[in-house]
């Protein structure tokens, strides 16, 4: 199963780009999507929107402002949860998620994995 990283970022700086890191030092698969192409640890960030199989989790870094478009394609990956981490929390989107019978979460990912609850 894999973690699908919407709001991928190469920038050292941002919280996505510190969890796709934390997430493979933990032995998590990942998938990337973001706005502008790039690697993390050799992995792609797409921007094209791809289907990805086995999607267990999407971790949102995107702001609630900017997801609307989103909500499609995250529901066509069947993920099993949606993690908004802090500053991407929407409770329309999670209202819509839950109601096709997807877990949601506001958290912080690199703090569920400190902590052993990812």
């Amino acid at each position: 199963m894999k973690t699908l990283i919407i709001g991928a970022s190469t920038n050292p700086e941002r919280y996505a780009f510190k969890a796709a890191n934390t997430l493979v030092a933990h032995g998590h698969k990942i998938e990337l999507v973001g706005k502008k192409e790039g690697e993390i640890l050799g992995n792609k960030i797409r921007t094209d929107y791809p289907s990805f199989e086995e999607i267990d989790t999407v971790t949102m870094y995107v702001g609630p402002r900017n997801q609307p478009d989103l909500y499609d394609y995250i529901f066509k990956q069947r993920p099993r949860r949606i993690i908004f981490n802090p500053g991407s929390e929407n409770p329309e989107f999670e209202q819509l998620a839950q109601s096709k019978g997807i877990e949601t979460e506001e958290a912080c990912t690199l703090v569920l994995l400190a902590t052993g609850q990812f």
